[in-house]
């Protein structure tokens, strides 16, 4: 191939402008909840940012886009999670985790299932 006709190579971090993003196999996409940040108990009690428990405390993070074998989770679902579950990714200049459907321990969503709410 000669060097006038070799092909445009861009770095794999740059995405192209305006390509569509979809999920793959079991992949869910969520934005990145907040900071870590302290929190207030119902009680009123202040616990600190460095409690050494913060990293075992399951979060809630909003679903953006899931791949076609992704069972019981639909964008627009809240999943709960581990905070150090996934991957991080910036996609156009926003925070995301990308996860596998097996690291969601919850779902909570919108949805009545008209089921009785039995899996086999």
């Amino acid at each position: 191939m000669t060097a006038d006709k070799a092909p445009h190579l861009r770095p794999a971090d740059e995405p192209t402008h305006g390509a569509s993003i979809s999920m793959t196999h079991d992949r869910v996409l969520v934005h990145k909840p907040g900071s870590k940040g302290e929190r207030k108990t119902k009680g009123g009690l202040l616990i600190p940012a460095t409690a050494a428990s913060e990293n075992k405390r399951c979060i809630w993070a909003e679903v953006v886009a899931t791949g076609p074998y992704v069972r019981n989770i639909e964008p627009g679902d809240f999943v709960l999670m581990l905070p150090d579950s996934g991957f991080e990714a910036e996609i156009r200049g926003e925070e995301y985790l990308l996860l596998r459907e097996k690291d969601v321990h919850a779902v909570a969503s919108e949805r009545v299932d008209s089921g009785t709410g039995l899996y086999l």
